[in-house]
C-alpha cells in the first residue's frame, strides 16, 4: 500500500511517458505480490489461529491412545510376569527333580557299594559259642579272624559248640531285630568223641522206638540239643564239623576216617542218613582245627558275596553275555519255541550267522524232518549237498548256505562219533 501511495505523489514528465506507462503494471505486479504475501500471511494467521483447536483434538487422541497403550502394556507386563513365574517354577521343579534323582542315584550307588563283598564282609559278625574255647585248637580260628580283621563275638547262648553269623540290617530290610539279622548258616564243631556220643544217643532212641527228634530229660547229649534247636528255629541250615586228630586213610572216601570202633560204622551211617533226610543237616569230617578254620573262612566269604550276586541277578550261565542268549528260550507244552531252539542249535556251529541258521530252519522246521529227508536220499553225496543250495535271506548280495556248512550240519545230525570235530 505504501508503494501505491508513493506512486501517486510522483510527477510524470513527457520524456518518461513510456516508462510511466509501465509503472502501473509494475505497481499492479507489486500489488499482486503484496496481495499474495498478504494472502499467505492471512493463511498463516488463519492456520495459526486454528492450531490450538487442532492441538486439543490431537492431544485428546494421543491421550486416548496413550491410555489404551498403558492398559495393553500393563496386561502384557502381567502376562510376562506370569510367564516368568511359570518358567521359574518349572525351572525350580526341574532342579528339584534333578536333585532328587541325584540323591536317589547316590543312595543306590552307596547301597550297591555296601553290598559289594569287600564292604559287606565288614558288617558280618561271627558268633562263637563259649564252649569251643575249651579246645586249645580254637586259637587257630581266633588268630585267623584277628589277622583278617573280621568281627567276632563270644556268646554262651544258642546251639552248643556252634558258629553262626549275624550282620547289620540294611535300610530296606524290615525284618531286623534291633538292627541285626541272623544268617541262615550254622556250623556245629564237635570232636570225634562227641560225635560217638551222638551216634550212641541216636542208637538208643532207635532201639527204644522213640519218635524222631524226641528228647529225653536224662543227660541230654549234643544230638538232643540239636533237635531242640532245630525245632525252635526255622530256616536254619546246620552243618556238623567233626574234628579227628587221626590221619586220613588213602581210600579217598568222604568219611574215610579210621575210627577206633569200626563196629559202629553202620550206626554212624544210620545217623548220617537220619540227619540228612529228616533234619537237612550235613556232616563233614575234617582233620584238625586248621581245616575247620578254612571252612569257616570259606563260608564267611560265601555269605559276603551272596547279597551282591542276588542284586546283580547273575544268569545261570555266567560265561554268557547279558541278553537273549543268557535268557534262554521258553518252550511251551504245545511245542511253541522249539523252532527257536533248533535255530540256536545250528547257530552253535562256528561261523554260522542267524540268517544262515534261519535259512535252514525255515525249510526244515525240526531236526526230525531233516533226518527223514536224509534217509530218503540214496547216496551220501546227495545228503551232504542237500542244504547247499538254500537261499539265505538278508544282506546286500544273494547268497546260499554252501557245501561247507551243509556238510557240517549233516555230520552234526548223523555222526556216531562223539569226538568228531565238525569244523
Amino acid at each position: 500500500m505504501s508503494a501505491v501511495q508513493r506512486a501517486n505523489t510522483w510527477e510524470i514528465s513527457d520524456s518518461e511517458e513510456e516508462r510511466d506507462e509501465n509503472k502501473p503494471s509494475s505497481c499492479v505486479t507489486l500489488d499482486q505480490d503484496t496481495c499474495a504475501n498478504e494472502s499467505n500471511t492471512t493463511a498463516a494467521s488463519g492456520s495459526a489461529s486454528g492450531r490450538p483447536g487442532d492441538r486439543s483434538i490431537s492431544a485428546a487422541g494421543e491421550k486416548k491412545k496413550r491410555r489404551r497403550t498403558r492398559e495393553e502394556v500393563q496386561e502384557e507386563q502381567e502376562s510376562r510376569r506370569a510367564a516368568t513365574e511359570k518358567r521359574r517354577q518349572e525351572k525350580n521343579q526341574l532342579k528339584e527333580e534333578k536333585l532328587q534323582e541325584q540323591q536317589r542315584r547316590r543312595e543306590a550307588a552307596l547301597r550297591v557299594s555296601l553290598l559289594k563283598p569287600e564292604n559287606f564282609i565288614k558288617s558280618l559278625t561271627l558268633q562263637i559259642h563259649a564252649a569251643l574255647l575249651r579246645d586249645a585248637g580254637c586259637d587257630v580260628l581266633l588268630g585267623t579272624l584277628d589277622g583278617l580283621q573280621w568281627r567276632k563275638h563270644i556268646e554262651n547262648q544258642g546251639l552248643p559248640n556252634s558258629i553262626s553269623w549275624t550282620r547289620q540290617a540294611l535300610q530296606t530290610e524290615d525284618e531286623a531285630k534291633n538292627g541285626v539279622i541272623e544268617e541262615d548258616q550254622v556250623l556245629m564243631v564237635i570232636s570225634h568223641n562227641e560225635f560217638e556220643d551222638m551216634v550212641t544217643s541216636h542208637k538208643t532212641e532207635t532201639n527204644q522206638s522213640a519218635p524222631i527228634g524226641d528228647v529225653y530229660e536224662e543227660a541230654e547229649s549234643l544230638l538232643q540239643h540239636l533237635y531242640k534247636y532245630l525245632n525252635k528255629t526255622s530256616r536254619k541250615f546246620v552243618t556238623i564239623l567233626v574234628i579227628s586228630h587221626q590221619q586220613r586213610s588213602g581210600s579217598g572216601d568222604e568219611d574215610n576216617f579210621d575210627f577206633h570202633l569200626n563196629q559202629h560204622h553202620l550206626d554212624t551211617e544210620g545217623l548220617l542218613v537220619h540227619l540228612q533226610l529228616y533234619w537237612n543237616v550235613s556232616v563233614n569230617f575234617l582233620f584238625g582245627w586248621q581245616e575247620v578254620t578254612d571252612h569257616v573262612v570259606a563260608v564267611t566269604k560265601a555269605l559276603s558275596k551272596r547279597p551282591y550276586k542276588a542284586l546283580c541277578g547273575d544268569p545261570d550261565l555266567g560265561f554268557c553275555m547279558d541278553g537273549s542268549w543268557s535268557a534262554g528260550v521258553r518252550v511251551d507244552r504245545d511245542g511253541r519255541g522249539l523252532d527257536q531252539v533248533w535255530t540256536r542249535q545250528i547257530q552253535q556251529l562256528n561261523r554260522v550267522s542267524p540268517a544262515l541258521a534261519k535259512a535252514v530252519t525255515s525249510v526244515y522246521p525240526s531236526p526230525s524232518l531233516l533226518l527223514q529227508v536224509y534217509e530218503e536220499l540214496p547216496s551220501e553225496e546227495e545228503r551232504r549237498r542237500l542244504l547247499a543250495d538254500l537261499t539265505v535271506v538278508g544282506g546286500a548280495k544273494e547268497r546260499r548256505v554252501g557245501l561247507e556248512l551243509a556238510g557240517r550240519i549233516y555230520r552234526l545230525l548223523t555222526s556216531q562219533n562223539p569226538h568228531l570235530l565238525l569244523d
